[in-house]
């Protein structure tokens, strides 16, 4: 097709910590990434105390959109969009640095408010972070933090505070110096910022915590280096403060997974994220898939606004690689029928189980695209190194493992590392996507067996047919037969008549 057809956009962030531009391509009803930019320019550690930003700070961010305007000369003007944040809203000087700045890049910046990139930060998360209905999004910036309650696409309670990983460094952590005191200095000075801001977060009530950028996104690195699942709590905050103490100074601190580049602002963040589990009480949170340049992204591309963002991946994954749509549909009805049946036996509805599953019966045949042989290895290739909007890191893990494990030989070690839920959930719903798969195999509506569906015991599976169906379906009956044996290797039970 012709090029103009698929219209690129462009993102730009200029972060108190880093510069981001982000480039996209709109296809038929997806976002396709197709460049990214990011510099550390630490715009926030050049603020003195009189407001002003210092010309070292300035000369790092002209330095910067000096890169970025030669990919921006090719883009219409009304596809770019480019926003300042806490820093320069901050400096008292920014007009010296805008004019410098926009006639570099060839475009306007806007310097947008706290609350409004508060609702940004949230768009960009609700669009590809399909996690929850309700939501609570935390994202640590370099001279800000902004915090978002909200339903589906629609933030309703908004803070963006003063607080922020670079702006702390410079108070708390300036000699470099790591102990418990200026970690507790640090914490209380966070929660002095959110006095009064707190209750009526706590009235909207939420069902997931999502973390937007830089702090919880290195945290979930450290975790995954060191073993952990990435899930965020408490308990793993406070234990990689003890080991940021233990190491006494931010030269030397050295974690498994840390990235250098964020060394240097981790303890302030790690701190204000300490302080925000403590006041909100949070059980957990999980890293986002976007953030604010996602949610200016999603605001250029009228089209893409307050659509279901797994309803549009699947989509997007069907048209891609040509998938068989009826068939897909045929799978995932079947799955969902068993589903319903043994959520209650099975204790199944958890950890957005049933949303997981859904999306492994539409994607199942990805894989066909390379061969028919080894489909369901190709498909978890294929889907491990393809983007997956709307599922978190543990969530795409577990969908790849169930396509992996959609027909003939079981990969229980699959099966057995996920992170999300455990072994026994995740066999599950491998079980009720391969028998899904087996009593769809003829590929037509009218032929589709009724099947029930129950279990007393976690091992065990039990379907019935319909009197006589299996008799006049052989090849049926033979494919169970073979399941059976495939489950039994696995120490799974598997029975039907």
């Amino acid at each position: 097709m012709p090029e103009q057809n698929y219209p690129v956009y462009a993102a730009i962030d200029l972060g108190s910590n880093s510069f981001h531009m982000l480039i996209v391509r709109s296809v038929e009803g997806s976002v396709q990434t197709i460049g990214k930019i990011k510099r550390k320019v630490r715009l926030a550690s050049g603020l003195q105390q009189n407001g002003t930003l210092d010309q070292a700070a300035m000369l790092r961010g002209w330095d910067c959109l000096s890169l970025f305007a030669e990919r921006l000369q090719d883009l219409p003007v009304q596809n770019v969009r480019i926003v300042g944040t806490a820093a320069l809203r901050l400096a008292t000087n920014k007009a010296e640095f805008l004019q410098t700045a926009e006639q570099i890049l060839g475009h306007r910046i806007e310097i947008i408010s706290g609350e409004e990139e508060a609702k940004l930060i949230y768009v960009g998360v609700a669009h590809t972070s399909g996690t929850s209905k309700t939501k609570l999004v935390i994202d640590i910036g370099g001279a800000s933090t902004e915090i978002v309650a909200g339903e589906r696409f629609e933030p309703k309670v908004v803070n963006s505070l003063n607080i922020g990983c670079v702006t702390f460094r410079n108070r708390f952590f300036a000699d470099g110096s790591i102990t418990l005191r200026n970690f507790e200095l640090a914490s209380e000075a966070a929660q002095a910022e959110l006095s009064g801001k707190i209750q009526p977060y706590m009235a909207f009530g939420w069902q997931a915590c999502l973390g937007a950028s830089g702090t919880p996104q290195a945290i979930q690195e450290i975790l995954i280096a060191q073993g952990e699942n990435e899930m965020i709590t408490l308990d793993k905050l406070q234990a990689l403060r003890q080991a940021c103490i233990d190491c006494g100074d931010i030269d030397k601190l050295s974690l498994p997974g840390l990235l250098e580049e964020r060394r240097p602002v981790f303890v302030s963040g790690l701190a204000i994220l300490i302080a925000l589990f403590k006041a909100f009480h949070l059980d957990y949170m999980v890293v986002a898939g976007g953030a604010l340049r996602e949610g200016i992204v999603y605001g250029m591309i009228p089209c893409l606004q307050n659509q279901d963002i797994r309803k549009r991946t699947l989509t997007s994954f069907i048209e891609r690689y040509r998938l068989d749509k009826e068939q897909a549909l045929r799978v995932r009805d079947m799955a969902l029928n068993i589903y319903d049946q043994l959520h209650i036996p099975w204790s199944l509805e958890q950890h957005d189980s049933k949303a997981i599953l859904e999306a492994a019966a539409i994607l199942h045949e990805v894989g066909l695209t390379v061969d028919f042989k080894f489909a369901s290895k190709h498909g978890a290739y294929i889907l491990s190194n393809t983007a997956i909007p709307g599922f978190s890191l543990a969530q795409r893990k577990l969908l790849i493992s169930l396509v992996q494990n959609y027909r003939e030989d079981i990969f229980i070690s699959e099966l057995n590392r996920q992170t999300m839920t455990s072994p026994v959930l995740a066999g599950q719903l491998a079980r009720i996507l391969r028998l899904a798969v087996i009593l769809t195999m003829r590929r037509k509506d009218e032929v589709l067996p009724k099947v029930k569906a129950s279990s007393h015991h976690i091992n065990e599976l039990d379907i019935q047919f319909e009197q006589n169906w299996l008799a006049n379906h052989p090849l049926m009956e033979s494919e169970l037969k073979q399941e059976q044996t495939y489950q039994k290797m696995v120490n799974w039970q598997l029975s039907f008549s």
